[in-house]
């Protein structure tokens, strides 16, 4: 096996293990779940962990080194207008290509499906070439954020509250495996040409502002239409008796997925064509080693997504119907927020961003406290989400204070942080919350009889703003420690010079306050 292959793969298996032990403890202490669901459930599993591995070993090869290709080839431009259109274009492109917005699209009535992915795309498009403009203009971020945000949640009261939810999922669902490596290195790409001391903070926003567009898009489209209630039908455990039944259900399964994951990475493919076609960057190794790259991310898409769908989404609709239906029902606030907390470590584009983040930064902020940080977040986005389902609480009630926190700490955090965290919170909402937390309010939400549009859906929304305030506390703590550092040389105690001026990890601050100890 690919010695690189076979790291990215003991990785997913660290990121699924936790989840799919929880699941199992959870089906034998509290909700019994037949022998057959369960070996469904595992299998669903080992396909995810491989198709995690593939992914994210295919999207390093052929996404990262195409989107940071684009970003240096649109940087060498001063014309906004020729910005503007390949930003639109790229943008339009990489969201049609994603596999999440197809299944929301299909979840929401009264809207034709090729409406809302087509507006949701658009809104992507415009967006992410308004962030292009900012990162080669150096705009600051948190004051475009502010206003975006401000007319977002100004806007949300003008449209059905049964929509409501919908729209502000909308924004998270584009933000998927597909589309996160390439935006991120696009914005990597964007910024290395710069060369300036701020660039490496600049490169991060691409997401965030990608994930504002089409929330605002849906919500203008929601004064157009009122969908009343969900289309979307639980997924049923299928019938299994022996183990041939188990491989059978999957391989029927499997041939949907092999045909949408090619319909989604066509286009993107196509692009590199016609890219490598003008421009000439590659070398023949290197397209060589890009078309390897789409090989294994279309292998990993594939078997990523038939895992969840077909093992993990049947599991959590049943896990969350039966507890709901229990009279210790309240249970599902802890659970779910235990099941958040390692949840979003099996998040592909997770890894993806907390890998780049380390390496753009340094090391500045690890890919492991990225880690626990997004768990803590995504942990209480859960804890809230269960408790909406228990009580009804309008998201409103949720969605307006976290976005005003967030944007209120963007003013008092480092550059670098805001960017971080506005990207993490488009990026925590991927495929597993779409099909196994989503499937799980859903249950819960049915069981108890309440409003599936309205209580079930914005769970991924309360998943996308979570990590928002999270990481930015981090980026408080990071530069209080950063601060004491300071302080402890200025009184002479260490030398000034072990202190660099750039960003430095935070465990390297630690090193420095122990110095003094010493």
């Amino acid at each position: 096996m690919n010695q690189k292959l076979k790291e990215k793969i003991l990785e997913s298996v660290s990121a699924v293990l936790p989840i799919t032990g929880i699941v199992l403890l959870i089906s034998i202490l509290l909700v019994p779940v037949e022998l057959g669901t369960m070996v469904m459930f595992i299998t669903g599993a080992v396909m995810l962990v491989v198709g995690m591995g593939f992914f994210q070993l295919g999207a390093e090869m052929s996404m990262t080194p195409l989107g940071e290709g684009i970003g240096v080839q649109i940087s060498k431009t001063r014309h906004i207008l020729v910005i503007f259109l390949l930003g639109f274009s790229m943008g339009t492109i990489i969201t049609l290509s994603e596999p999440d917005l197809q299944v929301l699209a299909g979840q929401v009535p009264s809207i034709p499906n090729y409406t809302l992915i087509f507006t949701v795309a658009i809104g992507v498009g415009i967006f992410l070439a308004l962030a292009i403009i900012r990162i080669l203009f150096q705009i600051n971020l948190s004051t475009i954020l502010a206003v975006l945000y401000i007319a977002l949640i100004g806007l949300s009261f003008l449209v059905p509250k049964s929509f409501l939810a919908v729209a502000f999922d909308s924004g998270g669902v584009t933000t998927g495996p597909m589309t996160v490596p390439f935006i991120m290195a696009m914005g990597v790409g964007l910024a290395s040409v710069r060369g300036d001391t701020n660039a490496s903070s600049d490169s991060f926003g691409l997401v965030a502002l990608s994930s504002v567009g089409p929330i605002l898009a849906v919500l203008i489209l929601g004064c157009f239409y009122n969908p009343t209630q969900a289309a979307f039908t639980l997924s049923s455990v299928a019938d299994v008796a022996t183990t041939r039944d188990v491989i059978w259900e999957f391989l029927i399964s499997t041939p949907p997925y092999i045909k949408e994951v090619f319909i989604s990475l066509l286009p993107v493919a196509a692009v590199f064509l016609i890219f490598q076609l003008l421009t000439h960057r590659y070398q023949r190794r290197q397209i060589k080693r890009v078309l390897i790259g789409f090989a294994y991310t279309y292998i990993g898409l594939v078997l990523f997504l038939c895992g969840v769908s077909v093992g993990f989404a049947p599991v959590g609709s049943s896990l969350g119907h039966d507890i709901a239906n229990a009279n210790w029902r309240w249970l599902l606030i802890p659970i779910g927020m235990l099941i958040g907390y390692y949840i979003v470590k099996a998040e592909p584009a997770i890894q993806v961003l907390n890998h780049q983040v380390e390496g753009v930064t340094n090391g500045a902020v690890s890919a492991k406290s990225m880690n626990r940080c997004l768990s803590i977040g995504v942990s209480v986005s859960i804890g809230l989400s269960m408790l909406r389902i228990l009580t009804g609480l309008s998201i409103h009630w949720i969605v307006i204070p976290g976005y005003l926190i967030a944007l209120v700490l963007s003013r008092f955090v480092p550059k670098m942080f805001v960017g971080i965290a506005f990207d993490s919170g488009g990026v925590a909402s991927g495929p597993m919350t779409t099909t196994f937390l989503l499937p799980l309010s859903i249950g819960a939400c049915e069981s108890i009889g309440g409003n599936i549009m309205t209580d079930a859906f914005g769970v991924v929304a309360l998943v996308a703003l979570t990590p928002l305030i999270a990481v930015q506390i981090m980026g408080i703590l990071y530069q209080l420690k950063l601060k004491q550092a300071h302080k402890t040389a200025a009184q002479g105690m260490i030398p000034e010079e072990i202190i660099p001026e750039e960003i430095i990890s935070l465990e390297d601050v630690d090193d420095i306050l122990e110095f003094e100890e010493d």
